[in-house]
């Protein structure tokens, strides 16, 4: 799925800022994103053929824009390194015995392992497999609970402008909310917003909601335009003409229209209607479905793993990537820390194994 929109895979920012994208996470992750940084996450992609590419963004990207040449590559070495690969298998969890068990296109089988590393995603892409059922298979304490993140957001808006507008864009504007902003395009859904700005707002607004239980935020809808221009542009229109028709001669579309009937009365002043184009409020009511949502906040709590990533009541299995607990915003922030977490949990599989071999009676 990422690779349908280029395969972000990192971000070339300085590292401190970089690492600084993990918010409440920063305190553990950052250390095995040191270890695994995003200059070796693009020196892997390139020894695999795939030369990578910084965006104006500072995002980076292989040049191929795609993620199956990476994949295909990456699946060839593998096969080399005689990797294995167990398809169409659904884990059911651990046995009495301690065995893992799996549903298979031949029933139930279990398979017994010296070490596992869980990567299973979190629960925000639900039809690919990543549906978040493995919190059932351990214990309540050791996962924070999964939310969405990155995500969109329900308004209370009518539902005659979603219906009517599900899929314009309101281009560039910027939005506030939570004491903070952004600014960028935002998509109208069938019931809400979302859009990179909402998205990069969207931890914070998580929260004020799950405090609240509403959040009021504003839209400037021509943030490139001062009040005194747009107060000027208003008064040289003609007192007759509709506020509809002076409001499209300013480059408002209808969707932006539509919201500033819903807020300001037939007559409102010139004064009143630009501070409404400047700061026009939309009440949001919930985080849109996490099915929905980009990445998952929540998981595997890190106070339940050891510093190799393994989980303390589970000796041998490690954890990786978004099942654990821990969020970024989209820029190439996700896929790096699940790779840089990968790498930390195959060093903890092999510091185990390692001391396993040196117990008494082992080989």
């Amino acid at each position: 799925m990422a690779g349908r929109s280029g395969l972000n895979l990192t971000h070339a920012e300085d590292l401190d800022s970089f690492l600084s994208r993990y918010g409440e996470a920063t305190a553990w992750l950052a250390p095995l994103v040191r270890r695994f940084p995003p200059q070796a996450l693009r020196h892997w992609a390139e020894e695999l053929g795939q030369p990578c590419f910084t965006g104006t963004s500072g995002r980076v990207f292989p040049q191929a824009m795609k993620a199956s040449p990476l994949l295909r590559a990456w699946l060839a070495r593998l096969s080399v390194q005689k990797v294995r690969f167990a398809l169409r298998h659904r884990w059911l969890g651990w046995s009495e015995a301690g065995a893992l068990r799996f549903l298979t296109t031949e029933g139930e089988r279990e398979i017994r392992a010296d070490a596992v590393v869980l990567a299973l995603g979190g629960a925000s892409w639900p039809r690919l497999g990543s549906d978040g059922d493995w919190a059932g298979f351990v214990p309540p304490d050791a996962v924070a609970r999964l939310r969405p993140a990155n995500c969109g957001f329900l308004t209370a808006l009518s539902p005659a402008f979603h219906e009517q507008f599900q899929g314009e864009v309101l281009h560039s504007v910027t939005l506030s909310g939570a004491g903070q902003k952004a600014r960028g395009d935002v998509t109208i859904t069938r019931q809400g917003i979302e859009g990179a700005p909402v998205y990069r707002l969207s931890a914070c607004w998580r929260e004020a909601l799950l405090r609240d239980g509403r959040l009021e935020i504003s839209i400037d809808l021509r943030p490139g335009v001062t009040p005194d221009a747009l107060l000027t542009r208003l008064e040289s229109f003609r007192a007759r003409e509709s506020q509809s028709n002076r409001l499209r001669r300013l480059g408002l579309s209808p969707a932006a229209r539509w919201l500033l009937r819903e807020n300001t009365a037939p007559n409102v002043t010139p004064q009143e209607l630009v501070r409404e184009i400047k700061a026009c409020s939309v009440i949001l009511t919930a985080p849109d479905s996490l099915a929905r949502a980009i990445s998952t906040a929540g998981g595997i709590r890190y106070d339940a793993l050891d510093h190799g990533l393994m989980l303390k009541h589970r000796p041998g299995v490690f954890v990786a990537g978004e099942m654990l607990d821990w969020e970024a915003p989209t820029g190439g922030y996700l896929l790096q820390a699940c790779f840089a977490t990968g790498r930390a949990a195959a060093d903890g599989v092999r510091a185990w194994l390692v001391k396993g071999s040196d117990q008494p009676g082992n080989g």
